[in-house]
Protein backbone atom coordinates (compact mmCIF):
# COMPACT_ATOMS: atom_id res chain seq x y z
CA UNK A 1 0.00 0.00 0.00
CA UNK A 2 1.09 3.57 -0.59
CA UNK A 3 1.47 6.14 2.20
CA UNK A 4 -2.04 7.59 1.86
CA UNK A 5 -3.75 4.18 1.93
CA UNK A 6 -1.68 3.15 4.93
CA UNK A 7 -2.78 6.22 6.87
CA UNK A 8 -6.42 5.71 5.90
CA UNK A 9 -6.59 2.04 6.85
CA UNK A 10 -4.65 2.61 10.08
CA UNK A 11 -7.08 5.35 11.13
CA UNK A 12 -9.95 2.97 10.38
CA UNK A 13 -8.21 0.30 12.46
CA UNK A 14 -8.06 2.69 15.42
CA UNK A 15 -11.74 3.52 15.08
CA UNK A 16 -12.68 -0.16 14.97
CA UNK A 17 -10.55 -1.04 18.00
CA UNK A 18 -12.21 1.61 20.15
CA UNK A 19 -15.64 1.12 18.56
CA UNK A 20 -15.72 -2.63 19.12
CA UNK A 21 -14.40 -2.30 22.67
CA UNK A 22 -17.07 0.21 23.64
CA UNK A 23 -19.68 -1.44 21.43
CA UNK A 24 -19.65 -4.75 23.33
CA UNK A 25 -21.13 -3.35 26.57
CA UNK A 26 -23.06 -0.66 24.69
CA UNK A 27 -24.98 -3.19 22.59
CA UNK A 28 -26.15 -5.05 25.70
CA UNK A 29 -27.03 -1.87 27.58
CA UNK A 30 -28.88 -0.46 24.57
CA UNK A 31 -31.03 -3.59 24.32
CA UNK A 32 -31.78 -3.25 28.03
CA UNK A 33 -32.66 0.43 27.47
CA UNK A 34 -35.10 -0.56 24.74
CA UNK A 35 -36.63 -3.70 26.26
CA UNK A 36 -36.66 -3.03 29.99
CA UNK A 37 -37.07 0.73 29.99
CA UNK A 38 -39.09 1.10 26.78
CA UNK A 39 -37.00 4.03 25.48
CA UNK A 40 -38.33 6.11 28.37
CA UNK A 41 -34.94 7.02 29.83
CA UNK A 42 -32.18 9.12 28.37
CA UNK A 43 -29.75 6.96 26.38
CA UNK A 44 -26.62 8.96 27.29
CA UNK A 45 -26.12 7.30 30.71
CA UNK A 46 -25.86 3.96 28.93
CA UNK A 47 -23.22 5.40 26.61
CA UNK A 48 -21.28 6.78 29.57
CA UNK A 49 -21.51 3.45 31.36
CA UNK A 50 -20.13 1.66 28.28
CA UNK A 51 -17.17 4.02 28.06
CA UNK A 52 -16.55 3.57 31.79
CA UNK A 53 -16.55 -0.22 31.40
CA UNK A 54 -14.16 -0.04 28.44
CA UNK A 55 -11.86 2.30 30.38
CA UNK A 56 -11.86 0.03 33.44
CA UNK A 57 -11.12 -2.86 31.09
CA UNK A 58 -7.79 -1.21 30.29
CA UNK A 59 -6.92 -0.33 33.88
CA UNK A 60 -8.17 3.26 33.95
CA UNK A 61 -9.59 4.58 37.19
CA UNK A 62 -13.23 5.61 37.57
CA UNK A 63 -14.37 7.36 40.75
CA UNK A 64 -18.02 6.81 41.58
CA UNK A 65 -20.10 9.02 43.85
CA UNK A 66 -23.58 7.80 44.79
CA UNK A 67 -26.03 9.96 46.66
CA UNK A 68 -26.92 8.63 50.14
CA UNK A 69 -30.46 7.68 49.09
CA UNK A 70 -29.26 5.52 46.20
CA UNK A 71 -26.51 3.97 48.33
CA UNK A 72 -29.04 3.04 51.01
CA UNK A 73 -31.43 1.65 48.40
CA UNK A 74 -28.82 -0.77 47.04
CA UNK A 75 -27.72 -1.74 50.55
CA UNK A 76 -24.23 -0.23 50.30
CA UNK A 77 -23.95 2.52 52.87
CA UNK A 78 -20.19 2.74 52.32
CA UNK A 79 -20.88 3.81 48.73
CA UNK A 80 -22.27 7.10 49.97
CA UNK A 81 -18.67 8.33 50.01
CA UNK A 82 -16.81 8.58 46.66
CA UNK A 83 -14.97 5.36 45.87
CA UNK A 84 -12.57 4.34 43.14
CA UNK A 85 -12.78 1.34 40.80
CA UNK A 86 -9.47 0.39 39.20
CA UNK A 87 -9.61 -3.41 38.97
CA UNK A 88 -9.10 -4.09 35.28
CA UNK A 89 -11.50 -6.29 33.34
CA UNK A 90 -8.58 -7.56 31.31
CA UNK A 91 -10.73 -9.22 28.67
CA UNK A 92 -11.10 -5.81 27.01
CA UNK A 93 -7.36 -5.20 27.18
CA UNK A 94 -6.80 -8.66 25.69
CA UNK A 95 -8.97 -7.74 22.70
CA UNK A 96 -6.98 -4.54 22.16
CA UNK A 97 -3.69 -6.42 22.50
CA UNK A 98 -4.86 -9.00 19.96
CA UNK A 99 -5.91 -6.26 17.54
CA UNK A 100 -2.48 -4.67 17.77
CA UNK A 101 -0.77 -8.02 17.25
CA UNK A 102 -2.93 -8.83 14.22
CA UNK A 103 -2.21 -5.45 12.63
CA UNK A 104 1.49 -5.96 13.25
CA UNK A 105 1.42 -9.39 11.61
CA UNK A 106 -0.63 -8.17 8.65
CA UNK A 107 1.74 -5.31 7.97
CA UNK A 108 4.92 -7.39 7.90
CA UNK A 109 6.68 -6.56 4.66
CA UNK A 110 4.68 -3.38 4.07
CA UNK A 111 6.87 -0.38 3.18
CA UNK A 112 5.06 2.04 5.52
CA UNK A 113 4.30 -0.28 8.44
CA UNK A 114 5.93 2.05 11.00
CA UNK A 115 3.78 4.93 9.78
CA UNK A 116 0.68 2.75 9.91
CA UNK A 117 1.41 1.63 13.45
CA UNK A 118 2.02 5.22 14.59
CA UNK A 119 -1.24 6.42 13.03
CA UNK A 120 -3.24 3.59 14.62
CA UNK A 121 -1.74 4.20 18.06
CA UNK A 122 -2.29 7.95 17.78
CA UNK A 123 -5.84 7.32 16.56
CA UNK A 124 -6.67 5.16 19.58
CA UNK A 125 -5.16 7.85 21.81
CA UNK A 126 -7.33 10.58 20.27
CA UNK A 127 -10.56 8.56 19.99
CA UNK A 128 -10.17 7.18 23.51
CA UNK A 129 -9.64 10.69 24.83
CA UNK A 130 -12.73 11.96 23.03
CA UNK A 131 -14.76 9.05 24.39
CA UNK A 132 -13.57 9.89 27.91
CA UNK A 133 -14.60 13.51 27.44
CA UNK A 134 -18.06 12.44 26.30
CA UNK A 135 -18.48 10.17 29.34
CA UNK A 136 -17.63 12.80 31.94
CA UNK A 137 -20.23 12.94 34.72
CA UNK A 138 -20.04 13.90 38.42
CA UNK A 139 -21.43 10.51 39.45
CA UNK A 140 -18.67 8.64 37.56
CA UNK A 141 -15.48 10.65 37.15
CA UNK A 142 -13.37 8.87 34.56
CA UNK A 143 -9.60 9.34 34.45
CA UNK A 144 -9.39 10.95 31.01
CA UNK A 145 -5.65 10.71 30.57
CA UNK A 146 -5.58 7.03 31.51
CA UNK A 147 -8.54 6.27 29.25
CA UNK A 148 -6.68 7.80 26.32
CA UNK A 149 -3.20 6.44 27.05
CA UNK A 150 -3.71 2.93 28.43
CA UNK A 151 -5.58 1.42 25.42
CA UNK A 152 -3.01 3.01 23.08
CA UNK A 153 -0.17 1.46 25.10
CA UNK A 154 -1.84 -1.97 25.06
CA UNK A 155 -2.31 -1.76 21.29
CA UNK A 156 1.29 -0.60 20.87
CA UNK A 157 2.50 -3.59 22.91
CA UNK A 158 0.68 -6.03 20.64
CA UNK A 159 1.93 -4.25 17.53
CA UNK A 160 5.48 -4.22 18.89
CA UNK A 161 5.50 -7.92 19.74
CA UNK A 162 4.27 -8.77 16.23
CA UNK A 163 6.94 -6.50 14.77
CA UNK A 164 9.86 -8.41 16.28
CA UNK A 165 10.18 -10.42 13.06
CA UNK A 166 9.97 -7.36 10.80
CA UNK A 167 12.97 -6.17 8.83
CA UNK A 168 13.67 -2.50 8.51
CA UNK A 169 16.04 0.30 9.46
CA UNK A 170 15.15 0.08 13.14
CA UNK A 171 15.84 -3.67 13.16
CA UNK A 172 19.17 -3.14 11.45
CA UNK A 173 20.13 -0.50 14.02
CA UNK A 174 19.06 -2.78 16.86
CA UNK A 175 21.07 -5.69 15.42
CA UNK A 176 24.08 -3.43 15.01
CA UNK A 177 23.78 -2.32 18.64
CA UNK A 178 23.58 -5.91 19.83
CA UNK A 179 26.60 -6.85 17.77
CA UNK A 180 28.65 -4.39 19.80
CA UNK A 181 28.06 -6.48 22.91
CA UNK A 182 30.44 -9.38 23.59
CA UNK A 183 29.09 -12.72 22.48
CA UNK A 184 29.16 -13.93 26.08
CA UNK A 185 26.94 -11.05 27.24
CA UNK A 186 24.53 -11.62 24.33
CA UNK A 187 24.30 -15.29 25.16
CA UNK A 188 23.66 -14.77 28.86
CA UNK A 189 21.14 -11.97 28.35
CA UNK A 190 19.26 -13.84 25.61
CA UNK A 191 19.21 -17.08 27.58
CA UNK A 192 18.09 -15.31 30.76
CA UNK A 193 15.23 -13.49 29.03
CA UNK A 194 14.03 -16.67 27.35
CA UNK A 195 14.26 -18.64 30.58
CA UNK A 196 12.58 -16.04 32.78
CA UNK A 197 9.75 -15.22 30.38
CA UNK A 198 9.24 -18.90 29.56
CA UNK A 199 8.86 -19.74 33.25
CA UNK A 200 6.27 -17.00 33.81
CA UNK A 201 4.33 -17.87 30.64
CA UNK A 202 4.27 -21.53 31.71
CA UNK A 203 2.93 -20.61 35.15
CA UNK A 204 0.20 -18.43 33.59
CA UNK A 205 -0.71 -21.29 31.24
CA UNK A 206 -0.94 -23.67 34.19
CA UNK A 207 -3.07 -21.08 35.98
CA UNK A 208 -5.50 -21.11 33.06
CA UNK A 209 -5.87 -24.87 33.38
CA UNK A 210 -6.35 -24.63 37.16
CA UNK A 211 -8.94 -21.87 36.73
CA UNK A 212 -10.91 -23.98 34.25
CA UNK A 213 -10.75 -26.99 36.58
CA UNK A 214 -11.92 -24.87 39.54
CA UNK A 215 -14.91 -23.61 37.55
CA UNK A 216 -15.85 -27.17 36.63
CA UNK A 217 -15.48 -28.44 40.19
CA UNK A 218 -17.29 -25.43 41.62
CA UNK A 219 -20.06 -25.51 39.03
CA UNK A 220 -22.78 -26.06 41.63
CA UNK A 221 -21.75 -23.05 43.70
CA UNK A 222 -21.46 -20.89 40.58
CA UNK A 223 -25.01 -21.79 39.54
CA UNK A 224 -26.26 -21.13 43.07
CA UNK A 225 -24.78 -17.63 42.96
CA UNK A 226 -26.39 -17.06 39.55
CA UNK A 227 -29.75 -17.99 41.03
CA UNK A 228 -29.22 -15.76 44.07
CA UNK A 229 -28.77 -12.72 41.82
CA UNK A 230 -32.27 -13.31 40.39
CA UNK A 231 -31.44 -11.50 37.17
CA UNK A 232 -33.64 -11.70 34.10
CA UNK A 233 -32.37 -12.87 30.72
CA UNK A 234 -30.74 -9.59 29.73
CA UNK A 235 -29.30 -9.13 33.20
CA UNK A 236 -27.89 -12.64 33.09
CA UNK A 237 -26.30 -11.95 29.69
CA UNK A 238 -24.76 -8.72 30.97
CA UNK A 239 -23.45 -10.50 34.07
CA UNK A 240 -21.97 -13.30 31.96
CA UNK A 241 -20.23 -10.91 29.56
CA UNK A 242 -18.79 -9.01 32.50
CA UNK A 243 -17.42 -12.23 33.98
CA UNK A 244 -15.93 -13.25 30.65
CA UNK A 245 -14.06 -9.94 30.66
CA UNK A 246 -12.90 -10.72 34.21
CA UNK A 247 -11.57 -14.22 33.43
CA UNK A 248 -8.07 -13.08 32.27
CA UNK A 249 -7.79 -11.17 35.55
CA UNK A 250 -8.84 -14.26 37.50
CA UNK A 251 -6.24 -16.34 35.64
CA UNK A 252 -3.54 -13.94 36.86
CA UNK A 253 -4.98 -14.28 40.38
CA UNK A 254 -4.60 -18.05 40.04
CA UNK A 255 -1.02 -17.58 38.83
CA UNK A 256 -0.30 -15.62 42.02
CA UNK A 257 -1.90 -18.47 43.97
CA UNK A 258 0.38 -21.01 42.27
CA UNK A 259 3.42 -18.84 42.93
CA UNK A 260 2.55 -18.76 46.63
CA UNK A 261 1.36 -15.39 47.99
CA UNK A 262 -2.15 -15.76 46.60
CA UNK A 263 -4.55 -12.84 46.38
CA UNK A 264 -7.22 -10.97 48.30
CA UNK A 265 -10.92 -10.35 47.75
CA UNK A 266 -11.32 -7.46 50.11
CA UNK A 267 -9.25 -5.96 52.91
CA UNK A 268 -8.25 -8.57 55.46
CA UNK A 269 -8.98 -11.55 53.22
CA UNK A 270 -6.44 -14.03 51.86
CA UNK A 271 -6.74 -16.80 49.29
CA UNK A 272 -3.47 -18.72 49.18
CA UNK A 273 -2.28 -22.35 49.08
CA UNK A 274 -2.02 -22.24 52.87
CA UNK A 275 -5.69 -21.43 53.36
CA UNK A 276 -8.65 -19.26 52.48
CA UNK A 277 -9.92 -16.49 54.72
CA UNK A 278 -12.63 -14.30 53.23
CA UNK A 279 -15.41 -12.11 54.47
CA UNK A 280 -18.64 -11.27 52.69
CA UNK A 281 -18.14 -11.56 48.93
CA UNK A 282 -19.89 -9.68 46.13
CA UNK A 283 -22.55 -11.67 44.30
CA UNK A 284 -20.31 -12.57 41.37
CA UNK A 285 -20.97 -16.19 40.32
CA UNK A 286 -17.36 -16.60 39.16
CA UNK A 287 -16.25 -16.33 42.80
CA UNK A 288 -18.06 -19.57 43.53
CA UNK A 289 -14.95 -21.35 42.22
CA UNK A 290 -12.76 -19.96 45.02
CA UNK A 291 -10.99 -22.68 47.02
CA UNK A 292 -12.08 -23.35 50.59
CA UNK A 293 -9.85 -23.73 53.63
CA UNK A 294 -10.54 -27.47 53.68
CA UNK A 295 -9.21 -27.83 50.13
CA UNK A 296 -5.95 -25.90 50.67
CA UNK A 297 -3.11 -28.00 49.19
CA UNK A 298 -0.27 -26.26 51.02
CA UNK A 299 2.95 -24.96 49.56
CA UNK A 300 3.31 -28.04 47.36
CA UNK A 301 1.80 -25.92 44.56
CA UNK A 302 4.96 -23.79 44.42
CA UNK A 303 6.54 -26.76 42.69
CA UNK A 304 4.72 -25.56 39.56
CA UNK A 305 6.87 -22.43 39.06
CA UNK A 306 9.98 -24.29 40.21
CA UNK A 307 9.37 -27.06 37.66
CA UNK A 308 8.54 -24.49 34.98
CA UNK A 309 11.89 -22.79 35.58
CA UNK A 310 13.67 -26.16 35.70
CA UNK A 311 12.31 -27.26 32.32
CA UNK A 312 13.06 -23.87 30.82
CA UNK A 313 16.62 -24.11 32.15
CA UNK A 314 17.14 -27.52 30.57
CA UNK A 315 15.84 -26.24 27.24
CA UNK A 316 17.89 -23.04 27.32
CA UNK A 317 21.20 -24.65 28.33
CA UNK A 318 22.28 -25.62 24.75
CA UNK A 319 21.94 -21.98 23.66
CA UNK A 320 24.01 -20.84 26.63
CA UNK A 321 26.70 -23.46 25.99
CA UNK A 322 26.90 -22.41 22.34
CA UNK A 323 27.31 -18.77 23.35
CA UNK A 324 30.07 -19.62 25.85
CA UNK A 325 32.13 -21.52 23.31
CA UNK A 326 34.40 -24.52 23.91
CA UNK A 327 36.90 -22.62 26.07
CA UNK A 328 34.56 -21.78 28.97
CA UNK A 329 33.03 -24.13 31.49
CA UNK A 330 29.24 -23.54 31.55
CA UNK A 331 28.68 -24.18 35.27
CA UNK A 332 29.82 -20.79 36.66
CA UNK A 333 27.98 -18.91 33.94
CA UNK A 334 24.87 -21.02 34.47
CA UNK A 335 24.47 -19.55 37.95
CA UNK A 336 24.81 -16.00 36.59
CA UNK A 337 22.24 -16.78 33.91
CA UNK A 338 19.89 -18.26 36.50
CA UNK A 339 20.18 -15.09 38.59
CA UNK A 340 19.42 -12.85 35.61
CA UNK A 341 16.51 -15.10 34.59
CA UNK A 342 15.12 -15.01 38.12
CA UNK A 343 15.26 -11.21 38.10
CA UNK A 344 13.44 -11.09 34.75
CA UNK A 345 10.81 -13.59 35.94
CA UNK A 346 10.28 -11.67 39.19
CA UNK A 347 9.75 -8.38 37.37
CA UNK A 348 7.37 -9.95 34.84
CA UNK A 349 5.39 -11.76 37.56
CA UNK A 350 5.17 -8.57 39.64
CA UNK A 351 3.90 -6.64 36.60
CA UNK A 352 1.28 -9.35 35.92
CA UNK A 353 0.12 -9.15 39.53
CA UNK A 354 0.04 -5.34 39.39
CA UNK A 355 -2.26 -5.21 36.37
CA UNK A 356 -4.56 -7.78 38.04
CA UNK A 357 -4.93 -5.84 41.29
CA UNK A 358 -6.92 -2.76 42.19
CA UNK A 359 -10.03 -1.44 43.83
CA UNK A 360 -13.39 -3.00 42.99
CA UNK A 361 -15.72 -0.95 45.14
CA UNK A 362 -16.22 0.83 48.46
CA UNK A 363 -15.16 -0.36 51.89
CA UNK A 364 -13.38 -3.71 51.98
CA UNK A 365 -13.41 -3.99 48.19
CA UNK A 366 -10.81 -1.23 47.96
CA UNK A 367 -8.20 -4.03 48.05
CA UNK A 368 -8.65 -6.81 45.50
CA UNK A 369 -6.07 -8.97 43.79
CA UNK A 370 -2.48 -10.05 44.50
CA UNK A 371 0.37 -8.11 46.10
CA UNK A 372 2.83 -7.36 43.24
CA UNK A 373 5.88 -7.13 45.51
CA UNK A 374 5.20 -10.45 47.23
CA UNK A 375 4.45 -12.20 43.93
CA UNK A 376 7.63 -10.81 42.36
CA UNK A 377 9.85 -11.88 45.26
CA UNK A 378 8.37 -15.38 45.43
CA UNK A 379 8.73 -15.85 41.68
CA UNK A 380 12.31 -14.59 41.78
CA UNK A 381 13.30 -17.15 44.43
CA UNK A 382 11.44 -20.03 42.78
CA UNK A 383 12.88 -19.24 39.36
CA UNK A 384 16.38 -18.94 40.79
CA UNK A 385 16.16 -22.43 42.31
CA UNK A 386 14.50 -24.08 39.30
CA UNK A 387 16.62 -22.33 36.67
CA UNK A 388 19.90 -23.09 38.43
CA UNK A 389 18.98 -26.78 38.76
CA UNK A 390 17.81 -26.93 35.15
CA UNK A 391 20.88 -25.24 33.69
CA UNK A 392 23.20 -27.44 35.71
CA UNK A 393 21.24 -30.67 35.28
CA UNK A 394 21.02 -30.12 31.52
CA UNK A 395 24.73 -30.93 31.24
CA UNK A 396 24.72 -33.99 33.50
CA UNK A 397 25.48 -37.19 31.64
CA UNK A 398 23.41 -40.05 33.01
CA UNK A 399 25.69 -43.10 33.61
CA UNK A 400 23.37 -45.68 32.12
CA UNK A 401 22.86 -43.50 29.05
CA UNK A 402 26.64 -43.13 28.64
CA UNK A 403 27.16 -46.92 28.83
CA UNK A 404 24.44 -47.47 26.24
CA UNK A 405 26.05 -44.90 23.96
CA UNK A 406 29.47 -46.58 24.28
CA UNK A 407 27.98 -50.02 23.65
CA UNK A 408 26.24 -48.85 20.49
CA UNK A 409 28.52 -46.25 18.89
CA UNK A 410 27.00 -44.15 16.16
CA UNK A 411 28.10 -45.11 12.68
CA UNK A 412 29.65 -42.41 10.53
Amino acid sequence: MNRRSTVLFSALEAFLVVGIGIGIPLSILTVMWAVQFGFQLDWLPFWRASVDIWAIGHGADVTFALDPVTAAAVGADAAAEPFRVSLALLGFAALTLLAGWQMGRRSLGEPHRALGGAVAIAGILVIGGLAALSATHPAALIARGQTAIFPALVFALGFGVASLDARGPWRERADALLERLPSLARGIIGSALRLGSGAVITVVGAAGVVTAAALVLGYGQVIALYESVQADVLGGIALTVGQLALIPTVVLWTASWLIGPGFAIGTGSAISPLGTVVGPLPAVPLLGALPTSDASPGLVVVLVPVLAAFVAGVLVRPRLVAALGPDRRPEPWALATAGAAALAAGILAAFSAWIAAGAAGPGRLATVGPDPVAVGVWMLVETLVGAALGLLAGGVRVPWAARASDAHPRSE
